[in-house]
């Protein structure tokens, strides 16, 4: 996801979206144990949820 597509939404859907991203990163976390197939996604949505806290804050 990249910083220009996210400056275009409102408070509300930039809260969804992190909402959203932080359910992913939980059921992720609970397949961790079992084995990830896609281990790199840890790393990318926490980069988006990061991206949307600093969107947040300018905001």
């Amino acid at each position: 996801m990249k910083i220009k597509d996210l400056k275009g939404l409102s408070k509300e859907e930039l809260t969804e979206k992190r909402e959203s991203l932080n359910k992913q990163l939980m059921e992720l976390q609970f397949k961790r144990k079992v084995g990830v197939e896609k281990p790199h996604m840890f790393k990318l949505i926490k980069k988006d949820i990061a991206r949307i806290l600093t969107i947040l804050g300018d905001k």
